[in-house]
């Protein structure tokens, strides 16, 4: 039987509604699963209360005149999986996978972890979780900076420990990994995505950050003695 649970996670939300509102094109268990997988994403279609009950009897006659599927022979349960089991599928979307998000949010900030989780909704057509992360992200950014204030506010300059900005960060990682990954992405198989290319973009903004801190202080009186300290 085709999972068309796992087809309909592949699909863009309009694609889910073209099922519903075309039904009569597609069969009646692709429209069920495009309807639970709409409510899935927070977007159930207004056709649904009208449109399940009908779909859901229909499929249930088909199962109940459907023959018994024949047993298959003892010998095959001795077989290896067929290669395109075990294989990934080469349709799988390419995502970046939690580690490098982890890896990327602690090595340089949890802002570019926050751009490799929404760049895997893009992937994914889910438009609505990157909205919610870019919120999140943004009320995480204003309470960080509160936070930084009253601690330099009651400790000075020491609250700008490394450490303590680190730690920081760990909640909003934390919300990546616990609650953004398993609700917009879940179990969905995919492929790993290469971390390179943001690795080279990274460096590169980190590089041009420095020449134009150092370009910026040498314009400040006194600035070109600070560079020159060992």
């Amino acid at each position: 039987m085709e999972d068309y649970a796992a087809k309909m996670q592949l699909k863009s939300d309009a694609a889910l509604r073209e099922y519903v509102t075309g039904y009569a094109q597609y069969r009646d268990e692709a429209v069920l699963a495009a309807l639970a997988e709409l409510r899935r994403r927070d977007q159930p279609a207004p056709e649904e209360t009208e449109l399940r009950p009908l779909l859901e009897a229909v499929v249930r006659q088909q199962q109940a005149t459907a023959p018994a599927p024949t047993p298959p022979p003892e010998r095959a349960a001795a077989k290896p999986p067929a290669a395109e089991e075990t294989e990934l599928d080469p349709n799988a979307p390419t995502l970046y996978t939690p580690g490098v998000i982890v890896l990327f949010s602690v090595l340089f900030h949890f802002i570019t972890g926050a751009i490799l989780l929404a760049l895997n909704f893009k992937t994914l057509g889910r438009s609505r979780a990157i909205w919610g992360l870019g919120a999140f992200v943004l009320a995480y950014i204003v309470g960080e900076l509160l936070v930084m204030r009253l601690l330099m506010a009651r400790y000075g300059t020491g609250a700008l420990d490394p450490l303590l900005v680190a730690a920081l960060n760990l909640p909003a990682i934390l919300a990546y990994i616990l609650w953004f990954w398993p609700r917009y992405v879940g179990t969905h198989r995919f492929r790993s995505r290469s971390w390179l290319l943001p690795l080279l973009i990274c460096f590169v903004v980190i590089a041009v950050l420095q020449m134009l801190m150092v370009y910026l202080l040498k314009q400040v009186p006194g600035g070109a003695q600070l560079l020159q300290r060992p």
